[in-house]
């Protein structure tokens, strides 16, 4: 039987897609080209048609923080409509099993670190995305939902912030690495000799090549299958300060990089616990630098196709 990847041209899902077509011999690939999961019928009929046996939910309406503090009705409600219009139609279909994607910014604002899965819902969420997480955690909830009250083996994993081919490379509104590979790329093309970045630099993120999330993906399917969410990342973070610095190296800008304060930092720090998944046997491979210049060249290779 099918094994259906969602949101399969986007940073995750074009990972997990490369990643599956390896090991299984029919996996079906969908965006909104091929079925719009804002609208209920489509997705019900697509789901009904295909009958899979697995279904893989990495279909999200994502950005970074400017997108997600001028756009929150988009990113709350685009979000839990296609999550909720999926899973009700897995349900529908008798899917046996579901993976579904989260994200690191479930977590509290000030959560302790390492972020255990445990400290979901334990405090604040960040002012900046909060419509996006409380979007996800429905999501969560929901799977945790059919699971207690259909016994379906359905799991969801929280992935760290991810980095990779097919990402949002946009200046403005996508996340903070690959934006600032725009940035940088533009700089030296350009011969600008000094780029303003916002914030102070000090956050810390932890970040995730996307095949790394591809191989916890398909480790997670073949064994793992319990109530509680699995933390997927490296476990190590960087200051954003750092990450531009290395971007820029790698990049060839030799040029000043200066600091707008006036700006939002977003969460202080994140970085998340992965002692679960590490105990089951899954570890990333990829060497954050390696995975940076691998993102860079894959940008410089395919500009006509990618957001900016």
């Amino acid at each position: 039987m099918a094994i259906v990847i969602a949101g399969h041209t986007g940073l995750a899902g074009s990972a997990i897609f490369e990643r599956f077509r390896k090991e299984h011999d029919l996996v079906i690939g969908i965006n909104s080209k091929v079925v719009n999961l804002l609208d209920r019928n489509a997705t019900f009929d697509f789901v009904a048609s295909v009958k899979p046996r697995v279904v893989i939910d990495s279909a999200s309406y994502v950005g970074g923080i400017q997108a997600n503090s001028l756009f929150p009705v988009d990113f709350l409600s685009k979000n839990i409509q296609i999550q909720t219009n999926l899973l009700d139609a897995c349900f529908a279909s008798e899917v046996e099993r579901v993976i579904f994607l989260g994200s690191s910014c479930v977590y509290p604002r000030l959560c302790p670190q390492p972020i255990k899965e445990e400290y979901l819902l334990s405090g604040k969420l960040e002012a900046t995305n909060s419509a996006y997480a409380v979007a996800k955690i429905a999501g969560l909830e929901l799977v945790r939902a059919y699971r207690r009250q259909y016994q379906k083996k359905w799991i969801s994993l929280m992935p760290t912030n991810m980095f990779g081919p097919y990402d949002n490379f946009s200046k403005e509104y996508g996340h903070v690495l690959p934006s600032l590979i725009a940035r940088f790329v533009e700089a030296l093309e350009n011969d600008v000799r000094e780029i303003s970045l916002w914030g102070s630099g000090r956050a810390r993120r932890e970040f995730l090549y996307s095949e790394d999330l591809a191989d916890a993906v398909h480790f997670c399917l073949e064994n793992y299958d319990d109530y509680q969410h699995l933390n997927i990342g490296t476990g190590v973070d960087i200051e954003i300060r750092e990450l531009a610095y290395l971007i820029a190296k790698c990049v060839g800008f030799d040029g000043d990089i200066i600091w707008d304060e006036s700006h939002p930092d977003g969460t202080p720090r994140k970085v998340l616990d992965t002692t679960r998944i590490n105990e089951l046997g899954w570890e990333p491979k990829i060497d954050f630098e390696d995975g940076v210049r691998r993102t860079i060249d894959w940008f410089l290779a395919n500009r006509d196709i990618v957001r900016q």
